[in-house]
């Protein structure tokens, strides 16, 4: 799927450092905010492949950055899955921050279902406060994600397949 991503200046050839700078060139400056999706997912991209190295942790603030500053909700979606999709695990605070304040609903949204995908059990509690939520598939998508949540920590001990629950 990733090759379908519009790579307009060719990044892929870049060395992975340089790839960054360019992706944030790109987030920090394009006008276009489809342009600056794409380049949310290379990002994510550059990061899963280096994911033991320095850059995947720089990749991570990136895309935090965005998170924070970014003004378009798809975008700032796209950011919640590429952290997730990662496992950014450190980024668990920044995503808790998104789903409860971000003034994008999307993004609140996006942040609390990732939450839920990356086992976030440690900010369970504190993830209770967007059920009041005033749009309505936010409050949704935490109800959603503390009982998913709720229910794999339950089998934590246990070996977890899917299709023990399907």
């Amino acid at each position: 799927m990733s090759w379908v991503i519009l790579n307009e200046f060719n990044t892929r050839s870049l060395s992975p450092i340089e790839r960054l700078k360019k992706y944030e060139d790109v987030l920090k400056n394009e006008k276009d905010p489809s342009k600056r999706w794409d380049a949310v997912w290379l990002t994510g991209e550059l990061a899963r492949e280096m994911r033991s190295e320095p850059i995947f942790d720089k990749a991570s603030d990136l895309l935090v950055w965005v998170l924070e500053n970014d003004d378009d909700g798809v975008v700032k979606h796209e950011v919640c899955y590429q952290i997730s999709a990662s496992n950014m695990r450190k980024k668990i605070p920044d995503l808790l921050k998104a789903g409860l304040y971000n003034r994008s609903s999307l993004a609140r949204h996006e942040a609390i279902e990732c939450l839920g995908i990356l086992e976030a059990f440690e900010v369970k509690d504190e993830l209770k406060k967007a059920i009041n939520d005033p749009v309505n598939y936010v409050k949704e998508t935490a109800i959603f994600a503390i009982k998913r949540l709720g229910r794999m920590k339950s089998r934590k001990s246990k070996n977890y397949y899917v299709s023990d629950i399907l």
